[in-house]
This record gives structure tokens, sequence and C-alpha cells, in this order.
């Protein structure tokens, strides 16, 4: 005979598996990686388990905060250790480069919000939290002040700060300073010209590379110097095109047969680029529908 006490663990479950997916959401844009987001999630469902059936009022409301908590921890602790995940491959939406493509002919098709991404790994893990939850998915101040241990008002201070940041990122004049810097890594790169490069890369620069086999760090400008110097021989049988990817300046390059062989982030710190990141990975440049070039 099924009891109260199993009646409650049930239906605590059946009201977590009906908002699973609205926390996966949730951890996923505030953590950037639905990998993490899961994480986060799960996390949630064995703090729930522990639970005594019949305590918690609010299922919903409950997992909301655990959630929030657990994605504000690990924020901390990777702005601590100034750590991305690199587990998942970036799921980049990539458009033509307005100030470089020739008018009316975007070659690539725009996504709304994608660039936001980016955007929200520039605030701090508090305005991510309070602007992830109140404007894109409607959580009370009241609610989200609690999680923070804020008051009401310092909650809505840190979304109004995020808010102004999302809306002034990457003004046109920054967008075409970038892509200044970009545009001479290229030219420097196809001309062989290592001395250039050090002008436009930083020192410490950070290089992420996902391909078939999985992720790849490297670190430091002299790592990628050698691989522009082996490949100045082949660079002119590879068509290379700037783009935006998800709002930061970038490249896509194509073999020769006109199969995209390669899309690359940067992120531009003073006219330097400090880090690239890059996919190699076939499937997932198959994901993101780039166009063929002809061969």
């Amino acid at each position: 005979m099924t009891g109260p006490v199993d009646e409650g663990a049930a239906a605590m479950a059946d009201v977590f598996e009906q908002q699973r997916g609205r926390l996966t959401a949730v951890a996923a844009r505030m953590l950037g990686s639905r990998t993490d987001g899961e994480d986060a999630v799960q996390e949630a469902w064995l703090r729930l388990a522990r639970q005594e059936p019949g305590s918690i009022d609010n299922v919903s409301g409950w997992l909301t905060t655990v959630v929030s908590r657990v994605c504000l921890d690990t924020l901390r602790s990777r702005r601590a250790k100034a750590e991305r995940p690199l587990d998942d491959a970036p799921e980049w939406v990539v458009t033509a480069d307005d100030e470089s493509a020739p008018e009316g002919s975007a070659m690539m098709a725009d996504a709304v919000g994608a660039a936001l991404v980016v955007v929200l790994d520039t605030l701090t893990p508090d305005e991510r939290l309070a602007f992830v939850l109140h404007d894109l998915f409607g959580v009370p101040f009241a609610d989200i002040a609690t999680m923070l241990e804020k008051s009401t008002d310092a909650a809505k201070m840190l979304a109004s700060r995020a808010r102004r940041k999302v809306r002034g990122a990457h003004e046109p004049a920054d967008r075409r300073r970038e892509r200044a810097v970009v545009d001479a890594f290229l030219d420097a790169a196809r001309g062989g010209s290592l001395e250039r490069l050090l002008e436009v890369l930083h020192p410490d620069l950070v290089w992420r590379i996902h391909t078939g086999r999985g992720g790849i760090v490297r670190h430091g400008a002299a790592t990628l110097l050698e691989h522009a110097r082996r490949g100045v021989a082949v660079a002119d049988r590879f068509d290379a095109r700037s783009v935006r990817v998800d709002d930061r300046p970038g490249l896509v390059v194509w073999r020769p047969d006109g199969a995209p062989f390669l899309v690359m982030a940067c992120t531009v710190v003073d006219d330097r680029i400090v880090e690239i990141e890059s996919v190699t990975d076939p499937a997932r440049l198959e994901a993101m529908h780039l166009p063929r070039r002809s061969a």
C-alpha cells in the first residue's frame, strides 16, 4: 500500500519533471553551457530528494531558488579562477559583417538575441543572475533579492546596471576598431608577417580550439605564430572572409573545394587579440549552416 510519504515524494518528483525544461533553460542561460545547466538542475533534484515530503509549500519557487544559487556559486567560482567551460563547443550564429560585406550580400542568416550570450559574460555574477531571472524569465525582484541576500532595491539596481551594459555593448565605433584589429591579423597571417602578428596578438593569448576529437586550450601567442608560419605555404589556396560570430569579430575559412574549414571568433581588448576561439569540427560547422564557396 502506498503511504502518504510515498505519495508526497511522488508529487515532488512530478513537479520537478514539469519544471525541468524551464529550470534547464534558466541555468543554461546563466552559465552559458547546456551541460553545466543540466548539472545545476541535477544538483537541485538531489537537494529536493533530501527534503521531507510536504515540507516545501512552493516546490517550483524552491527549485528556481536552488538552481539560481547553484549557478551563482558556479559563476563566482569561475570569476575567481578566470575560467570558462570548454566541455561544450559554442553554438554560434555567424552573420555577415556589415562593415566589410558589400551592400546586399548578406552571407549568413541573422538570429535575434544570438549576441546576448557573449554580452552576458561581461556581467558580474550578481548582475547576470538579476538580469537573466527578471528580464528573460520574469522572476520578481523580491525573489531575486532573497537569492542574492540583498534588498529588493539592490536587486533592481543590479538588473538595471546589467541592462545598460547589454544595451551599450559593442557600439559601432568599437565594432570598427575590433574589426580593424582582426583584419590586420588576417592580412598578416596571409602574408606571413610574423612581426605584424606579434603587434596584434597579446603575449598571453588564450586559444580555445574545438575539434572533432574534443576541446584544446593553448596559451601564448608563440603557439599561434608557429601554426601561422606553417600555414603560409598553402594560405592562398584557402578563402577567408570577415564575419560577426555572436557579435564578436571573426573569420570563416573555406577549403579549396568550397567546404567550410574553420570558424574563428576573436576577443579584442586595447587593440590586441586576447582570446581566439575556433571550431574545426565538421559536425559543428555543419550545424552553423555555413554556405559553400565556389571552388
